[in-house]
């Protein structure tokens, strides 16, 4: 306990019986954001430079702090850390006495005294909070000494006024005035001396606090050229190492991040003293840097005491009672974070008994642990895995929910209310056995061309924006987006959410609202997920880790290898050498699954060709062709049709793709005029429509589908194409014509297959308004509403309902019917249920068996 300086970690972990990463460390000083996130990438591209000494000169540091204020090269003086510079100032400034105004920083004492230079205090009146007596240090001088100040002081954080000091060194030119700026940047807007021009006054200011890099060490001294060439004389060659200068080198002009620190910490100092003062027998000072001074009512316990209570609950604070001026009912602590702040005025409370008065509090309280699943690239397996540990914590007895801040995704569903939410949140929400709601999914992007997409907020459409328009939006998007996750967190036992893409976008990373910034917001510990089946994962994870933030990679817990087909001995070295680089472990090894029976959650797999897993080109059946569309929407309205034994599914994307089908569907899209074109451009319209004469092939358009079928599309609102009076010419197969409303249905449907006579479920998701002249209805809701049109005989027909092939029923009359049309016997029964359940509850076994999830479970605090 009775350190000399803040930041023992070590000692103070050890002390406290835990691990230093398990230590919130109040002691030292350092700037809550944590240093600036170019900081990995100026290490990893000088790193080559360590096989050669560095620079004696520091040349490349000095002109970089030269040109931030304005003031010559060789007026710099770099050092291993500013106190380097304090202890050698004595010995160049050749003086025989210090006059330190008293409390303030041990070192400068101990430098003097070192020296061999006598020591003279000045003390500084409690009851004024500490400021600076100019009368009193004035009346110390007499022209052989050094007087050194902190700017601000440090432990009371009192920010002596400039112009008084620069006063006193004009009245007293042979006096040596060093003025200590370790802390002046969280002070205000460049409240610096060291363009002030007097050549008796000597500036000190380190790197380590402001920029949080204390491990590296660097600071600088400014002076009068002669003096910082005598300071240069008292340092060892080589004092700053390579790395130290090009960090040094490129952070000092970092001014986005210092204002952003700035303005943290004045805020975030605010609130602590606030809760610190409505503590019994507390009282903060005033301060201008990012700790504060606290004094205690005498009698009683006393700041060992408290420090020793603290440290017990694994929280270090910094005892004062080695400074000259203050006793033992004085402590320092730094400036944190909203939520660690909360964490030191709740440890309080329970040592010293509850606040006084009420304190506002900024954070709410999340009662739900988290977790996050994070991929190295789109297409990881995210999703699926997301749906695979919500299903294992359900098993185990908790209350889950899933949450996708923002899904950018064609797939959509109709949750029971009315709303719009991506399927693959649907899934996960089927997986925690519980009703899809929009607060799991609360952005929803829905791509209409190569830049724009219709923003669905909660549910409901926004409107179409580029990209653009949509990066002034995400401020916007993101409130509704914590609004939700809190709302779904008080209802939960347990939270699990995903990340979208990669979380290592360096050109998205500014504007996030889906992965670390939902992350942080949702305190959830991050599994990066790694695709192995693609190769290069273990590079992925390293470069992922590399591009990340020093505060992302702390949320960072682990990783978790994806599909993977082999001996998992083999990965053991590449796991091991991962962690050595990363500091973290792999958390299991995923196989890879066949016929996993879930949805996916967007066209990757669709795209990159997935067909039916089984050749069954001998099968007594038939062949249904899928039109592979540019902007193809809820594609999974096929996937029951994957589960039939006597159907061959078949993507196909040409006109010669379409020879042999018994039926040929054309899904959804969000592009219908665009996605038109190129089955026109392409030739598969003209097949089409030889097929459908040929009267061998039955058509069927499901949504954006039955809009191409049809006579003409109008879409006066421009919502999918340039607008304009003129309608679309469709394929001219049905006759019917859309119109695209501004306004979108969304709902539940319960309708009946006219044909067969069967009932059906599922939802729509649409703009089109479509009437037919003569059409037959071929689906009709409830309300006896047409939502789907037969033409040609009943080989043709569209419709708006979604999830049409789910109904087990529907789906062997359908099959049976292309059966009896190709001359096979029809089944006549149900030859297969389409339920994942049983594809959930396999998958959570699989994942269970091969990851750690009782270690998991510890990074969320559920054990």
């Amino acid at each position: 306990m009775g350190f000399a300086h803040g930041g023992y970690v070590r000692a103070l972990a050890a002390a406290a019986g835990c691990a230093v990463e398990e230590l919130l460390d109040f002691s030292a000083n350092m700037n809550p954001l944590g240093p600036p996130e170019g900081l990995r990438g100026v290490v990893a591209a000088h790193l080559g430079e360590v096989v050669h000494y560095p620079d004696p000169l520091c040349q490349a540091l000095r002109e970089s702090v030269a040109g931030r204020f304005g003031i010559g090269p060789d007026e710099v003086v770099p050092g291993n850390g500013s106190t380097e510079l304090i202890y050698a100032l004595p010995r160049a400034l050749g003086v025989r006495r210090a006059v330190l105004p008293v409390p303030g920083y041990i070192d400068y004492g101990v430098a003097a005294e070192r020296a061999g230079v006598v020591v003279e205090t000045v003390p500084l009146a409690a009851d004024r909070g500490f400021a600076m007596d100019w009368d009193a240090l004035a009346d110390r001088l007499r022209g052989d000494e050094m007087v050194v100040i902190g700017r601000p002081s440090n432990p009371a954080g009192v920010l002596c006024d400039g112009a008084e000091l620069v006063a006193l060194a004009d009245r007293f030119p042979d006096t040596w005035f060093v003025v200590d700026e370790a802390f002046v940047d969280f002070a205000g807007d460049d409240p610096s001396l060291i363009r002030c021009g007097r050549p008796n006054v000597v500036v000190l200011r380190s790197m380590t606090k402001f920029y949080a890099i204390p491990g590296i060490r660097l600071g600088y001294a400014v002076a009068a050229e002669a003096v910082a060439r005598r300071l240069n004389e008292q340092l060892p060659p080589w004092s700053v190492g390579s790395l130290a200068q090009a960090v040094g080198a490129a952070l000092v002009t970092e001014t986005d991040y210092a204002a952003r620190s700035r303005a943290a910490v004045a805020r975030l100092r605010a609130a602590l003293q606030v809760g610190l003062a409505a503590l019994p027998g507390l009282r903060p000072l005033p301060s201008a840097a990012n700790y504060l001074l606290v004094r205690m009512a005498r009698g009683g316990m006393d700041a060992r005491d408290l420090a020793k209570a603290l440290l017990q609950r694994r929280l270090a604070i910094r005892v004062c009672d080695n400074y000259a001026g203050l006793d033992r009912y004085y402590f320092r602590v730094a400036v944190r974070t909203d939520a660690e702040n909360e964490r030191l005025l709740a440890l309080l409370s329970e040592v010293l008994g509850p606040a006084e008065r009420p304190v506002p509090v900024r954070r709410r309280v999340r009662p739900a642990p988290a977790v996050m699943f994070q991929g190295v690239s789109s297409n990881a397996g995210k999703s699926v895995l997301t749906a695979a540990f919500c299903r294992i914590l359900l098993q185990d007895g908790y209350r889950v929910t899933p949450f996708k801040a923002q899904n950018m995704s064609l797939n959509s569903f109709v949750t029971r209310d009315g709303g719009e939410m991506g399927r693959a949140q649907v899934v996960q929400a089927q997986a925690c056995r519980l009703d899809p709601d929009v607060r799991m999914n609360p952005v929803l992007l829905k791509p209409n061309s190569a830049t724009g997409a219709q923003v669905i907020v909660m549910g409901r459409p926004v409107g179409n924006m580029d990209v653009g328009r949509y990066i002034d939006y995400k401020p916007q998007a993101f409130t509704a987006v914590r609004e939700a996750y809190d709302a779904l967190a008080a209802e939960s036992d347990v939270m699990v959410l995903e990340g979208a893409g990669s979380p290592a976008e360096v050109n998205l990373k500014h504007h996030d609202i889906v992965n670390m910034a939902m992350a942080r917001h949702a305190q959830a510990p991050v599994l990066l997920v790694g695709d192995i089946d693609r190769g290069g994962v273990f590079a992925a994870f390293v470069g992922t880790m590399e591009l990340l933030s020093e505060a992302e990679r702390r949320m960072t817990a682990g990783f978790v290898i994806n599909r993977f087909r082999g001996q998992q001995a083999l990965l053991g070295d590449a796991m091991d050498r991962t962690a050595r680089h990363t500091g973290l472990p792999t958390f299991g090894v995923v196989p890879y699954i066949p016929d996993l029976g879930l949805p996916e959650e967007d066209s990757v797999s669709f795209k990159c060709g997935a067909q039916d897993p089984a050749d069954r080109r001998d099968v007594d059946g038939v062949t249904i062709a899928v039109v592979d569309l540019p902007h193809i929407s809820n594609f999974t309205d096929i996937d029951s049709l994957r589960i039939e034994p006597d159907v061959q599914l078949r993507i196909v994307r040409s006109a010669a793709d379409l020879a042999a089908a018994d039926a040929v569907i054309l899904p959804g899209s969000k592009n219908v005029p665009g996605d038109l074109r190129h089955l026109q451009d392409n030739g598969m319209a003209g097949r089409l429509l030889e097929l459908v004469r040929a009267g061998d092939t039955t058509l069927v358009g499901i949504c954006g589908g039955l809009q191409m079928l049809g006579r003409t599309i109008g879409d006066p609102f421009a919502l999918e194409s340039s607008g304009g009076p003129a309608p679309i010419q469709g394929l001219g197969l049905l006759p019917v014509d859309t119109v695209l409303a501004s306004e979108k249905t969304l709902r539940l449907v319960r309708a009946r297959h006219v044909a067969s006579g069967l009932s059906l479920q599922g939802y729509e998701i649409h703009h089109g308004q479509t009437v037919g002249d003569g059409a037959a209805p071929a689906v009709v809701r409830e309300d006896g509403a047409a939502v789907g049109f037969d033409g040609f005989g009943g080989r043709i027909f569209g419709t708006y309902l979604h999830g049409l092939f789910d109904n087990d029923g529907f789906r062997r009359w359908f099959i049976d019917d292309l059966r009896q049309h190709r001359g096979l016997v029809p089944l006549g029964k149900v030859q297969a249920h389409y339920d994942i359940e049983p594809a959930l509850d396999r998958l959570a076994a699989i994942v269970r068996a091969n990851l750690d999830v009782a270690a998991i479970y510890r990074c969320m605090g559920l054990q």
